[in-house]
């Protein structure tokens, strides 16, 4: 006798799916759970049935049957910066393989203490068993202490909630990376275009950017200060190709140096022949600019699934449920620099 089939007239059931794969509903519960306790042939085949059924999870009716939403909460800041787009797909990743979805918020750009605390609250009322705060922003407060006392919740970026957090990256390690490989190559100073002041990465990246040439002895030129989008970066690129002794720049973004550099290569300036560029982030058009980008690599993807780990961790009561990954920024060296022309 075949697997009987649903009617047309109601959707497919968990018991459909099992009887269709010839499994029990708990192994079809396992493998919808993202479970790896099921042997990979007998996932195949409930997956296999899943799909030819239609078979959708409920997840209200999960949620009351084991008292779990599986739900991890994100407060991000709306912008279509790359950083953000590949800081969730991280968190969706470590997510899904350990079962859970993601809710999130979006805040607006310079959004008050309010706004987020607000956002808290909401991803809370739709279940989310944990939140994670990607935003750059300082949001120590009382209030903000007392929702993550209640509800597991981590940072994505520079922690003030949990300062021993593996997850950071080192703003100020990004500047001097980029700094001294300027300086190395004989640059008499390093110019810096910054990111928007709002953001505590801004302030930690200019802060560097200041003491590493305080420490090579050299007083920092006139900080420019830019927004992180591509079209203050060509403001700021017009401004450098009008000081004939800039040679190099650190610019806070790659989007920026984008700007950058159509700016300096519209006044007839060369990139690197006669401004050297280091940017930020290392995105995926870094490598195919013209010329290519050197940037310092930051691991978003890494960084959002370390906050999704960390905060699972907190939910299932363990040390941690993955390896951690790396947060260290990477110097990537291509071909928007180069010795200044007196060192050639």
């Amino acid at each position: 006798m075949s697997p009987r089939r649903p009617r047309d007239d109601r959707a497919p059931s968990q018991v459909d799916v099992a009887q269709l794969a010839g499994v029990s509903t708990q192994t079809v519960s396992r493998v919808m759970s993202g479970q790896d306790n099921v042997r990979p042939d007998t996932a195949r085949r409930v997956l296999a049935a899943v799909e030819e059924l239609g078979y959708r999870v409920h997840a209200a009716a999960a949620s009351l049957a084991s008292g779990r939403t599986r739900v991890l909460g994100v407060i991000v800041v709306s912008t279509d910066r790359y950083s953000s787009a590949a800081l969730g797909v991280g968190i969706q990743q470590a997510a899904a393989a350990n079962g859970y979805t993601v809710s999130t918020a979006a805040v607006a750009d310079h959004a008050s203490a309010e706004a987020f605390l607000e956002a808290f609250d909401r991803l809370e009322r739709q279940g989310a068993e944990g939140i994670i705060l990607g935003v750059p922003v300082e949001l120590e407060s009382p209030a903000m202490r007392t929702r993550t006392e209640r509800t597991p919740a981590t940072r994505s970026e520079r922690t003030s909630l949990d300062e021993d957090a593996p997850l950071a990256v080192d703003q100020r390690a990004i500047a001097r990376l980029a700094v001294e490989h300027l300086l190395d190559l004989g640059h008499e100073t390093v110019w810096h275009v910054s990111g928007d002041d709002y953001w505590t990465e801004t302030q930690q990246r200019s802060e560097a950017w200041e003491q590493t040439l305080r420490d090579r002895g050299i007083v920092p030129p006139p900080l420019i200060p830019a927004d992180w989008t591509p079209e203050s970066g060509y403001r700021a690129g017009r401004t450098i190709a009008a000081i004939p002794e800039a040679t190099a720049v650190f610019v806070s973004s790659d989007e920026m140096a984008f700007g950058l550099i159509r700016a300096l290569h519209e006044a007839g300036r060369s990139v690197p022949e006669d401004v050297s560029v280091v940017s930020v982030d290392d995105i995926a058009l870094a490598a195919y600019a013209s010329p290519a980008l050197t940037t310092v690599r930051q691991p978003f993807e890494a960084m959002g699934r370390a906050a999704a780990l960390r905060v699972i961790a907190q939910i299932e009561g363990h040390e941690a449920v993955g390896e951690m990954p790396s947060t260290e920024p990477q110097l990537i060296v291509r071909s928007s620099t180069a010795p200044p022309r007196s060192a050639r």
